[in-house]
């Protein structure tokens, strides 16, 4: 799709893609909100064979520069999303290219996201940014997400965020 002079699209991570997942992950700012590079990786190739799990990498005029993963809420039970309908998914994601992050690429890749799986008949999207991750909560803002309040969550605080789209 093309944006503001730029081609954004996903593609499904692949094996091919960990050792630049590996990468990314062990970039400072990745880092500061995801922990342990090692862990997260683990974690990454493991989801890779769950059908619940839906991982993508977000493109920048043919470029990865982004992850994505999306999930069913009561596929991996939280208790901070327990309320949420049926069929509602939750999102995590983060740029991997330093020089990339505060360009407003995140923000177009999500809102895209979001639209792609409204059209699938996703009606709620929600995602759990750190409070101090400021740059995150603008970017969701930004992509269509409300900020719904801080919440406990077992890894440390969160803010609650969704996007809701439109009934038809």
């Amino acid at each position: 799709m093309m944006q503001g002079g730029h081609y954004y699209g996903f593609h499904r991570v692949s094996h091919s893609d960990l050792p630049m997942l590996e990468a990314w992950l062990e970039t400072p700012e990745v880092q500061k909100w995801w922990g342990d590079p090692r862990h997260e990786l683990a974690l990454i190739e493991e989801d890779m064979d769950n059908p619940d799990m839906v991982q993508l990498i977000g493109m920048l005029d043919g470029r990865p520069i982004a992850y994505i993963q999306h999930f069913e809420v009561h596929a991996w039970p939280q208790k901070h999303l327990q309320d949420l309908p049926q069929g509602a998914r939750a999102v995590d994601c983060f740029i991997g290219i330093p020089s990339l992050i505060g360009k407003g690429h995140g923000a177009k890749l999500l809102a895209m996201l979001a639209k792609q799986l409204a059209a699938q008949g996703v009606r709620v999207l929600c995602i759990d940014p750190d409070p101090h991750n400021q740059r995150a909560r603008s970017a969701y803002i930004r992509a269509g997400f409300v900020e719904h309040g801080e919440i406990e969550t077992p890894e440390g605080p969160a803010v609650l965020m969704f996007y809701e789209s439109p009934e038809d």
